[in-house]
């Protein structure tokens, strides 16, 4: 395998994490969001934590392979994208940790103030990494302000107000209504009685929202910003998996809804990728040099390295993480809370 293949190889597959963070984290986010929007009291929000509960650390390894993957293959567009990114990057960090904390320390005390203080550090800790994901991709597709430094590779000179313009705001919004629909959606197709009907109507109306918000800025980042004419096909797809999604759910068939909702979530971020190559991060003036594959990228050794360990471990993490999915596949109804006012009960795990 040559080298320019390794380079492009792994491009692929950093998308392929990222695919997986978004559809399976995105309804962590979704569900942590929506927690007392659709949970009206204890027993109902217990319960949609739990559907939560075997799932939520096991999805962001995603997030870990997909960061250590970018240091290992790129190390150029992980020093330049962390190093100018830092402050949403940190923000989403606190998040995660706030986010884990709640779900662990939520039910170790009997009192509903506690729980109500966690509930919100659940809601914080979810809606800030939704958004902020959005606002991320959207400033890497669209270009970044780059200096090329001697010695030290790309520097980014924008400044954190600089990634809050119009653009990367959209794409923000975006993340944040189509993970709340893809949480929406999860709920109903977990959960039984009243709690599944509520969230079955409210994924059709943030449906409805993110829809409008997706078309506008995949059009937008598609006319003005792609550097690729084939990118269209993912965008035009996730656009009718949208549709058909929407469809599901209104008609009640959660399973079929919730397929729908990940593979458009999972194309949404094969667009966002398909338009940035062979770039990784680049330069907002594109008369000026960004990162690509092909100098940002490590030695070839180390890449044939990391394929020979990722064609080993890969199957071995996708059968875990499959088997846990199955084992907990049934739905959870609030009745089946047992009297979850009464003291300290674990509804994490």
């Amino acid at each position: 395998m040559s080298y320019e293949t390794l380079q492009t190889l792994w491009f692929i597959l950093i998308a392929v994490l990222w695919v997986g963070y978004f559809v399976l984290e995105g309804f962590d986010f979704g569900v942590g969001i929506l927690l007392r929007t659709i949970g009206r009291n204890e027993a109902e929000r217990r319960a949609l934590v739990t559907t939560l509960g075997p799932l939520w650390d096991g999805n962001e390894v995603w997030l870990l392979v997909a960061g250590g993957a970018t240091f290992a293959a790129f190390p150029e567009w992980y020093a330049t994208l962390f190093s100018g990114f830092y402050l949403p990057l940190f923000l989403i960090l606190v998040a995660l940790i706030l986010r884990g904390v709640a779900f662990e320390y939520r039910s170790k005390k009997g009192d509903a103030v506690w729980r109500q203080r966690w509930d919100w550090a659940i809601f914080v800790g979810s809606l800030v990494p939704a958004l902020l994901w959005g606002v991320a991709f959207a400033n890497i597709v669209r270009g970044t302000q780059l200096v090329q430094q001697p010695n030290t590779g790309f520097l980014y000179t924008g400044g954190f107000w600089a990634l809050l313009n119009p653009f990367g705001l959209l794409g923000g919004l975006v993340t944040l209504s189509l993970f709340m629909t893809h949480g929406a959606i999860f709920v109903s197709l977990k959960t039984d009685g009243d709690i599944r009907y509520r969230a079955r109507a409210l994924a059709v109306q943030i449906g409805l929202v993110a829809a409008v918000l997706a078309v506008v800025f995949l059009l937008w980042a598609q006319v003005s910003y792609s550097n690729n004419s084939w990118a269209w096909a993912p965008v035009l797809i996730a656009a009718v998996s949208w549709i058909v999604a929407i469809i599901a759910i209104r008609a009640g068939r959660e399973g079929w809804a919730f397929l729908f909702s990940a593979v458009t979530l999972g194309l949404a971020v094969v667009s966002l990728f398909s338009m940035l190559y062979p770039n990784i991060m680049p330069n907002i003036d594109r008369n000026l040099p960004g990162l690509t594959i092909h100098n940002g990228s490590s030695t070839e050794t180390t890449l044939k390295i990391m394929t020979g360990v990722a064609l080993v471990m890969t199957p071995i993490v996708l059968l875990y993480q499959g088997w846990t999915y199955w084992v907990f596949r049934k739905r959870l109804s609030p009745s089946q809370i047992p009297n979850p006012e009464a003291g300290v009960l674990d509804d994490v795990h």
